[in-house]
């Protein structure tokens, strides 16, 4: 008979783990030794270590969608709304964009909040090729963007060892100045950042996609 252990304890304590150990630390074995079973009680659940990323990404998503779903009618709004709300969300989580990031869902209840935004592109005049477009577009500027700033600072306040903008500088020949100066936006102002590219993702669906109300 199976142990009696269920999925949802299992993918808890790896999200709890994950903030201690990162994802390269994160392993089926980790998880069993916390939940005090061996690791093939694991398999019971989780054929391996992808199986249950793709859980864990999925749980994440449903923390960060619980409640109602409103959305803007406006899809500028709507766009950066949920952009700014997925960064935040795995921002939460060590690693969380990487855990995010090319996992597949293991079940249908991203789909709600998925209708609302394609319908307010498509009250907007979109096609769905050019909606799914532009959103998969922002969609993947904000798991990038994310990925990049948690490489530099893995949790909050703690800047990961080679990420300094002036050891950076030291370093490059000094015929390269602004590639060495550089680093202070390479490496900081990550907010600031974050707003200004995500507003330059919307201008660019404004100015080019064919069903954009924006292009010319």
């Amino acid at each position: 008979m199976p142990p009696k252990l269920d999925r949802t304890q299992v993918v808890d304590t790896a999200l709890r783990l994950l903030d201690e150990t990162g994802l390269d630390g994160l392993t089926l074995r980790r998880i069993a030794t916390e939940l005090d079973v061996k690791a093939p009680a694991l398999y019971w659940h989780f054929a391996n270590k992808q199986a249950l990323l793709d859980e864990m990404a999925t749980e994440m998503l449903r923390r960060m969608s619980a409640g109602p779903t409103t959305v803007p009618d406006s899809w500028q709004e709507a766009v950066t709304g949920t952009c700014r709300t997925l960064r935040t969300s795995l921002l939460g989580y060590r690693d969380g964009a990487k855990v995010f990031s090319g996992t597949r869902l293991t079940d249908s209840g991203h789909t709600e909040g998925q209708q609302a935004l394609l319908a307010a592109f498509g009250r907007a005049g979109f096609d769905l090729g050019d909606a799914v477009l532009a959103f998969t577009t922002a969609y993947a500027f904000t798991i990038g963007f994310v990925i990049e700033e948690q490489a530099v600072h893995p949790v909050p306040g703690e800047r990961a060892p080679g990420y300094d903008p002036e050891q950076r500088a030291a370093g490059i020949d000094p015929e390269h100045a602004l590639a060495a100066a550089a680093g202070r936006d390479l490496f900081g102002g990550f907010e600031q950042r974050f707003e200004r590219g995500l507003a330059i993702v919307v201008a660019g669906i404004e100015a080019a996609l064919p069903s954009s109300p924006g292009a010319g």
